[in-house]
């Protein structure tokens, strides 16, 4: 008997018969041919340093006004992207290249090869200096000055914002503090509306309570909001159950490249948080989880009060089922609060807070539902290419 005819007779020892059953059943002792492949996994990452392809899809800065800056996403040879324009608006903490995870996870990458016109917003660092930058900012001058900006590059057509988690606030308050912003329409992913749904903030609200929410400002007052290292951290421990499994899952999953490489852009994504300015911090704090501001009055922002229910714009929101920020009861809201939006939409999909957005399964489930959507406001808007030159008259 030769050797491969020896392989052969053992190979049922090794593997499971049944090739899905091998997929799914991590814990069964590897194949040869496994073995041979987390192998060469661990020689590419010794000798390259990482297995993903982490490289930003490429941009050109298009405005660089205070606390923002705007790229256009550049299409790839061949593609005339058309269509109304696409903003991404990412949260605060958390860098604005959480739309482009890695090649072949990246939202953006996705989209600028569908032939959409594709923006990013990016609100730059964040140090002790910006310890004063609230929502007013954000809300009134920030991202309406980019939405304007993308606007008048894509021809004047209106923009459809995308954002995730507080970027989704963002947008949304937006939206409702000025009608008369060229907004197409909102998709909100993972954004907590119904703070009295999240869990993991029960335990904030009895101290906040009592105290009015005071401890927030002296954070604020002393480091000049939440640093990024505890920002860090707190997103870790959001996932612990995750986080702690994660060797374990590691070691279970040499062999599969992609779920390596899932691995080395989360943590590329998590050094590089940001920190949290103190008044934003605070107003976050006291208004959206003591006062669980957005499912009630609305939220008090510079001077006024804004209500979601002043939205005038289509709104698509999107629920991560296993997500323990944005669960789905505090996302499944809106379709109450929008009572002034002429359309809004009630997607649920699979993954946790950053998974629904840009994980392994968000290309079969999130991405499908934003597809659809963008497609259906190129219906109602038309398919006008990009005429740059109208950035000139910002």
């Amino acid at each position: 008997m030769n050797a491969m005819q020896e392989l052969d007779r053992l190979r049922p020892i090794f593997r499971p018969i049944d090739p899905q059953m091998e997929m799914d059943n991590n814990e069964m002792i590897p194949s040869p041919r496994s073995l041979r492949t987390a192998a060469s996994h661990l020689a590419h990452k010794m000798l390259y340093g990482h297995l993903a392809d982490l490289r930003p899809m490429p941009t050109e800065m298009i405005d660089d006004g205070p606390k923002r800056s705007v790229y256009r996403y550049r299409p790839p040879e061949g593609v005339v992207p058309a269509g109304p324009p696409v903003l991404f608006v990412p949260p605060l903490a958390a860098p604005a290249r959480c739309y482009d995870l890695r090649r072949g996870c990246s939202l953006a990458e996705h989209t600028v090869n569908a032939g959409r016109l594709s923006y990013l917003l990016d609100y730059g660092p964040i140090g002790y200096a910006d310890r004063e930058l609230g929502f007013e900012e954000w809300v009134g001058e920030v991202l309406p000055g980019a939405i304007r900006t993308v606007s008048a590059d894509a021809g004047g057509q209106p923009v459809q914002l995308v954002g995730w988690c507080l970027g989704g606030i963002f947008a949304l308050l937006t939206a409702a503090a000025d009608p008369d912003l060229p907004i197409a329409s909102v998709a909100a992913i993972a954004t907590p509306i119904d703070t009295a749904a999240v869990r993991l903030a029960a335990p904030l609200r009895p101290i906040a309570r009592l105290t009015g929410g005071i401890e927030a400002g002296v954070v604020g007052a002393l480091f000049g909001g939440l640093p990024q290292p505890l920002v860090k951290r707190s997103y870790q421990l959001i996932g612990i159950d995750k986080y702690l499994l994660r060797p374990y899952k590691m070691l279970t999953n040499l062999d599969n490249r992609e779920f390596l490489e899932q691995i080395e852009a989360i943590d590329h994504f998590t050094d590089s948080m940001l920190a949290y300015p103190g008044r934003t911090a605070e107003q976050i704090y006291r208004g959206l989880f003591k006062d669980n501001a957005l499912a009630g009055e609305g939220l008090a922002v510079g001077g006024r009060r804004i209500r979601l229910q002043d939205v005038r714009v289509p709104v698509l929101a999107i629920a991560g089922r296993g997500d323990g920020i944005a669960p789905v009861a505090a996302v499944r809201p809106l379709r109450a609060l929008l009572t002034g939006a002429p359309q809004v939409r009630f997607e649920v999909a699979a993954g946790g807070h950053l998974g629904v957005l840009t994980g392994r399964s968000a290309m079969r489930t999130t991405w499908v539902h934003l597809d659809r959507w963008l497609d259906e406001g190129t219906v109602r808007h038309g398919i006008r290419p990009q005429r740059r030159e109208a950035l000139a008259s910002v």
